[in-house]
């Protein structure tokens, strides 16, 4: 390609698409922007003339000419990411069909941090925000100034009537100790995070009434760390002998339950198998043996999320909650190899 076809290329305008596509340059923009009643096989003709001669539409131009920024903001309380970042992701797969960018802004767990960032969203017009973070337990509801649609995922708002996307945590944890038994597993322990957090009593709950009779003792609650899971196992084989598979609450505690388990000369799965929650790839695939466990589904909750932000923007009705299945992974934790 010469020189003088690259610059060309590079100054191409809504008029140069409008006369490849044969068509009016405002039915070009409108093909490019979405709006207007317009044929399929328009649209994708006009399409093709951009791509072909290398076009970038006017963001600025877009976005006065619809009233709308093409932005979106989403908060979250999660600094390391572990949860933010595959809700992020979903977010952006339906996004990204709109040619809508993200805006991230971690809070830090900071109220008067989280103020100050919803008022700079607003003030630059974003057309939404998803409020997230690292816990299930409900959060209060922000306040953004204007009529800003907003959507809360994972972690739900406490204000009925808010629109939330949420995981089945219950019917996750359940699913996994009824893998259990249906192993032969009769004699079942269970482990878990810290017990003021939501995510902790719910799965426990869950688990209990799942296994019944094939409980061993109280579940037991500490810290969501590979280190409680060790002392959990010591805990359990002191009290519970006969001890034969661990539901844990998280994988980071299932990890620690499965290196414990080895260094006592308990085979995983053989002599007690082992389950986890999160699907956390770094924890699940580098336990000794990979886990099974639950997944969450993150990026479909985000994925969700945002498709229900689009439609409050476009003024549609949306449902205030939305819960997704969790998902059961199975791995030689339970199978074996």
């Amino acid at each position: 390609m010469t020189s003088r076809a690259v610059q060309r290329r590079s100054v191409a305008r809504i008029v140069d698409v409008a006369a490849l596509a044969g068509v009016s340059p405002g039915t070009a923009s409108k093909a490019l922007n979405g709006t207007g009643q317009l044929r399929a096989e328009t649209v994708q003709r006009v399409r093709r003339a951009a791509d072909q001669l290398g076009f970038t539409p006017d963001g600025v131009g877009r976005a006065l000419s619809s009233g709308r920024s093409f932005t979106v903001g989403l908060v979250t309380t999660d600094s390391f990411g572990r949860f933010t970042i595959p809700v992020l992701q979903g977010a952006e797969d339906a996004l990204g069909a709109g040619d809508m960018a993200v805006l991230l802004c971690d809070t830090r767990d900071d109220a008067l941090r989280e103020k100050h960032q919803l008022r700079m969203l607003a003030s630059r017009r974003v057309d939404g925000i998803i409020v997230t973070g690292r816990r299930t337990d409900p959060r209060p509801p922000v306040e953004v100034p204007g009529p800003v649609p907003v959507v809360y995922a994972f972690q739900p708002s406490a204000r009925e009537g808010d629109t939330s996307v949420v995981v089945d945590d219950a019917g996750g944890a359940a699913q996994a100790a009824r893998h259990l038994l249906e192993l032969g597993r009769r004699r079942v322990g269970h482990v878990t995070g810290w017990p003021e957090h939501h995510s902790a009593r719910t799965r426990a709950a869950a688990v209990a009434g799942a296994l019944g009779d094939a409980l061993a003792g109280e579940p037991l609650f500490g810290a969501w760390s590979e280190q409680w899971g060790r002392q959990a196992v010591d805990v359990l084989l002191r009290r519970h002998p006969d001890l034969d598979a661990v539901s844990c609450g998280s994988d980071q505690i299932a990890r620690g339950a499965c290196d414990r388990l080895r260094e006592l000369g308990r085979s995983v799965p053989e002599d007690v198998a082992v389950t986890g929650v999160d699907d956390w790839e770094v924890m699940a695939l580098a336990c000794r043996p990979p886990l099974t466990t639950v997944d969450l589904r993150l990026a479909e909750v985000g994925r969700r999320a945002a498709q229900l932000l689009l439609d409050a923007v476009d003024g549609r009705e949306v449902p205030p909650r939305t819960v997704l299945p969790a998902q059961l992974v199975l791995r030689a934790s339970t199978l074996g190899a």
